[in-house]
């Protein structure tokens, strides 16, 4: 179950939509996502009232057309593994938006089953009652 926050600079809906259709189907094909597990929050940066800030750490030359992407998921993945993801959404967003892959900035923060509620304040991959639960494969 990731939960994807992605964040770019003066953009229109067609950018964003190709930018979370491109992680979504990123996460599907290298960990193993399920397709209808889509949770994304997509937001286009007017450079006035919001914007987005970057460098050129660790010596990569950046522009404005940069985007973040975070992604927030349930431990369990080698580091092979995230690199591929890495490598797959710099690889998709760059053919569906033009946005070059030194523009891809992409973080995965990953956390227990304990860390999830879906709704209704529960905590679905954690029932109460049950002890610890080992890392899952999915989300």
């Amino acid at each position: 179950m990731p939960f994807v926050r992605i964040d770019t600079l003066g953009t229109d809906p067609a950018r964003l939509d190709a930018l979370g259709q491109a992680v979504q189907d990123a996460l599907v094909q290298t960990p193993g996502i399920p397709p209808e597990d889509r949770f994304q929050v997509l937001t286009g940066h007017d450079g006035v009232t919001s914007t987005v800030r970057h460098g050129d750490y660790p010596g990569i030359r950046r522009d404005d057309s940069l985007v973040f992407v975070a992604i927030t998921l349930r431990a369990g993945r080698d580091a092979d593994r995230k690199r591929a993801v890495y490598r797959r959404i710099a690889e998709l967003v760059h053919e569906r938006t033009g946005t070059e892959p030194r523009n891809v900035f992409v973080t995965l923060t990953e956390n227990g089953d304990a860390d999830w509620s879906f709704g209704h304040g529960l905590a679905q991959y954690a029932p109460a009652g049950e002890g610890p639960a080992g890392a899952a494969s999915s989300g």
